[in-house]
């Protein structure tokens, strides 16, 4: 298992581009919490933190597939340091209008939100001219995953320790500097500034042209639902056993079954169709979120939250190579920024039904939404059967990309194939 990874680390440029990748993307992994903390710090209410980082994440949604396409047309360098730059001075703007101009408060997480890099898209549009042959790129993608989760696990920690320090503006804005470093990291990297992107027919939809990536993306709404419901279930599970802590176990545990399950499923090789597998893996993802409905005691319910989340990293995992079948050559970026794009926006949904379902239902119905969410990917997976079959074989498309490079072609050769 360490060993494939290793193999793939061992890269050229590999490690810089994966470690400036996270890097730069922590502004984006703890905007969340850092907004909440810097207006309670400042006297504001709940309800405008709240709002604030409910403007970020909407502002982040609409401009993530919007830079990825520019990324497709104009390349990385071009793109990710500017935008990073922007949002990074959208986080200084709400800094120094604190709470007491709401208004500029708003414009300013709506500027970081919009031009919050691509950089995880970026990187994997990159892993296919970095690694070559396909079981590696295959791989790199399950560490790409894993690498996410201990991000998102590692960055309110990180913000958590810049508050005890110094206090929230302090961190958020010493973590937009940092994220313009990783950006800065990425783009000066040489895979970035040789990369260009395959030649695309001129068509207003985009990616979103792909029939096969629009049923990937209402698949991962839902997805995304069941993740955001769980956050808010936590809390409730939490209140019910009077220990704020509890929460904090139940997130670490998704956590660590994430990181065992995305460990594991990069470490061998897959037979068949990523597009089949894909189906399995969601299914299973469905099976481990309806046992947390029974909602037992602590120990039970933490091991509990480690078998739901063990299938989560290896169902974004294959669905990276899924979104790498089906863009429309020429938009590899814009189709994997919006993956994130309709996750995001799923949990946001998530954590808006959830807290309804608690009130009217308590915390089991709160989770019973994560269930019913996997349910319902998994059912727009198998309705969209048809459509989920990939035109191109990766294989064939990683050929043609190795002969390119090592050929007269040019040398940033997308990943990106013809719809």
């Amino acid at each position: 298992m360490a060993a494939g990874y290793a193999d793939i680390l061992k890269a050229p440029h590999a490690t810089r581009l994966l470690a400036g990748t996270l890097v730069g993307r922590l502004p984006n992994a703890t905007a969340p919490i850092a907004i909440v903390l810097l207006v309670r710090a400042a006297g504001g209410s709940y309800s405008l933190a709240g709002a604030l980082a409910a403007v970020y994440g909407i502002a982040n949604a609409v401009g993530q597939p919007l830079l990825g396409r520019a990324v497709d047309l104009y390349g990385q360098p071009r793109v990710q340091l500017p935008a990073a730059v922007v949002s990074a001075l959208g986080a200084v703007l709400l800094v120094v209008a604190g709470t007491g101009s709401p208004g500029f408060a708003y414009i300013a997480v709506a500027v970081a939100g919009l031009f919050t890099p691509p950089l995880e898209g970026g990187l994997r549009a990159l892993w296919p001219n970095i690694l070559g042959g396909e079981e590696r790129v295959h791989r790199a993608y399950a560490m790409d995953a894993v690498a996410q989760e201990v991000m998102f696990t590692v960055g309110p920690l990180l913000v958590t320790l810049l508050v005890a320090l110094r206090s929230p503006a302090a961190a958020l804005l010493v973590l937009n500097a940092i994220g313009v470093l990783g950006a800065l990291s990425v783009v000066l990297s040489e895979p970035s500034r040789t990369w260009r992107s395959a030649p695309r027919e001129a068509h207003w939809l985009g990616a979103l042209r792909s029939p096969g990536l629009l049923a990937l993306l209402g698949a991962f709404l839902f997805v995304g639902i069941a993740l955001g419901s769980i956050t808010v279930a936590g809390v409730a599970y939490a209140d019910d056993h009077g220990r704020a802590s509890v929460y904090g176990w139940l997130m670490a545990a998704l956590g660590l079954g994430a990181l065992i399950g995305g460990s594991v499923y990069g470490a061998r090789q897959w037979s068949g169709t990523p597009e089949r597998r894909l189906r399995v893996i969601v299914a299973l993802l469905a099976l481990g979120y309806l046992p947390l409905i029974l909602t037992p005691g602590v120990v039970a319910m933490t091991a509990l939250a480690v078998l739901a989340g063990v299938f989560l990293a290896p169902a974004i995992a294959c669905a990276f190579i899924v979104v790498d079948r089906h863009a429309p050559r020429g938009t590899v970026t814009e189709a994997f920024s919006w993956l994130v794009t309709t996750f995001g926006v799923g949990a946001a949904l998530g954590t808006a039904v959830a807290g309804p379902a608690v009130e009217f239902g308590g915390t089991s119905a709160s989770f019973a939404v994560a269930g019913a969410g996997g349910i319902a990917a998994l059912l727009v997976l198998l309705a969209t059967q048809r459509v989920l079959v990939a035109p191109v074989r990766p294989s064939e498309d990683i050929t043609r990309t190795e002969n390119d490079r090592n050929g007269a072609a040019q040398p940033g050769f997308s990943s990106g194939h013809q719809a």
